[in-house]
């Protein structure tokens, strides 16, 4: 019999994965999953400084700071590439890099305070979603909701930008307003799943869906419906496996979840091995009989 909560924390990491789905869709197709990946790991000098300025682990208050260092390695980002000679991934690999760094050393400082070892901020690294209130929860609700209302309101907008951005620039669309939307719609997407996913691993619940979806599917609606599937069965599997097996994180078991299906779909899907492999053999009797 399922407890109460855990019945709240399953809905919600489904919504969670669902909302990753769906904005990780745009994203993989716009090739911004490695700015995802990212800002992700920018969230975490965020939240250990809103907990040093504040003292409190208010989920609203953490979420605000993570989200302004996830906004703030994004810009950092296309401002390294704007006016320097460098090229995205490098920019993107300094960046990860350095943010995640200035996280860890405020981590640690968090941890050395004297409320430090009951701040559970360490949670936030590999995701922790047992942990996680009924407040957290409706935090997680109302901003996965969010998300996915925004994608089906801009969807039209999106799929001309991904597939005739020239088109869409010439009967008058903001080309780089929506290219902002889509960047703040990850951030908050990441932000909302950092608590249950974690940082490190929250960037992947946006890229494994999508990725899966792509191998079944090339219309953009099929593949936003099987991507956003492929999310919610990930998270709310994912969940439940952390939540039987004590002492297991659940970023880590959600992103194996999420594996496990795209390798299922690598190997069975209508462009995957085996069917590749059908058609060689094919081609082979063929030539064989000519």
């Amino acid at each position: 019999m399922l407890s109460g909560n855990l019945l709240w924390v399953l809905s919600g990491t489904m919504l969670l994965g669902i909302a990753a789905g769906i904005t990780g869709t745009f994203s993989f197709l716009q090739k911004q999953s490695l700015v995802g990946d990212a800002a992700a790991h920018a969230a975490l000098p965020g939240i250990a400084l809103a907990f040093l300025l504040t003292g409190q682990k208010e989920l609203p208050i953490l979420m605000l700071g993570a989200g302004i260092t996830s906004a703030l390695s994004v810009y950092c980002i296309q401002w390294i590439v704007s006016f320097s000679k460098m090229k995205a991934d490098a920019a993107i690999g300094l960046v990860l890099t350095v943010f995640f760094g200035i996280g860890v050393v405020f981590l640690t400082v968090v941890n050395r305070s004297p409320i430090g070892n009951q701040s559970g901020l360490n949670n936030f690294i590999f995701g922790k979603a047992a942990t996680m209130t009924k407040a957290d929860l409706m935090w997680l609700f109302i901003s996965a909701s969010i998300i996915i209302l925004v994608s089906l309101l801009f969807y039209k907008e999106w799929k001309l930008l991904i597939f005739d951005p020239v088109y869409a620039k010439g009967i008058g669309l903001p080309i780089e307003a929506l290219k902002a939307t889509l960047t703040v719609l990850i951030v908050m997407t990441i932000v909302t799943g950092i608590q249950a996913v974690g940082v490190i691993l929250m960037s992947a619940l946006l890229i494994i869906p999508a990725a899966s979806a792509k191998l079944w599917t090339k219309k953009l609606s099929t593949m936003l419906i099987l991507s956003a599937a492929i999310g919610g069965i990930a998270g709310i599997t994912g969940s439940f496996i952390s939540a039987i097996r004590t002492g297991l994180s659940t970023g880590p078991i959600i992103v194996l979840v999420a594996a496990g299906i795209f390798f299922i779909s690598y190997f069975i899907s209508p462009t995957g091995q085996i069917s590749k492999y059908r058609r060689k053999m094919q081609f082979r009797k063929q030539g064989d009989i000519g």
